[in-house]
């Protein structure tokens, strides 16, 4: 799938916005059939690895990711984690950008781009409008305006 990219801003300071954003365990609440389970000991840094685990009853796949750049958000400078997607059946990665807004707030980038092994490429644009919509709920839901 192209990458999609999704910008969201909220009336949240950076660092309530980036704890938010970064609560994994959260993003799987919010998606129907998910659960996100975190496999490395607390807090989030370089190297934690945590799997999105959706489905229903015994159909379900998992979309275990790395974290390989973490950069929470400090005094005024951007903040930024990026994912590495190490599934069998979902590859590609996640980006999520958060800023401070002038006047206060953040402005968060979602950008992210996918691959679901033994999917034809004639449905990346359903791939890509069901991401999209999944993603831009979960920031609003995540994150309120």
């Amino acid at each position: 799938m192209p990458a999609i990219r999704i910008i969201h801003r909220t009336l949240l300071p950076p660092a309530e916005a980036w704890e938010r954003v970064t609560d994994w365990p959260r993003h799987g609440a919010l998606v129907p059939f998910t659960r996100t389970v975190v496999v490395t000991a607390p807090p989030t840094r370089v190297g934690t690895i945590f799997t999105a685990r959706t489905g229903v009853g015994r159909v379900t796949f998992e979309d275990p990711m790395e974290v390989v750049v973490w950069r929470p958000p400090a005094e005024g400078a951007a903040g930024l984690v990026r994912l590495e997607k190490r599934g069998r059946a979902v590859t590609g990665w996640a980006e999520i950008g958060l800023r401070p807004l002038a006047g206060g707030g953040s402005e968060v980038e979602w950008r992210e781009d996918l691959r679901v092994r033994g999917l034809p490429r004639a449905l990346d644009p359903v791939v890509r409008r069901a991401s999209r919509l999944l993603f831009t709920r979960a920031l609003r839901d995540l994150l309120p305006r």
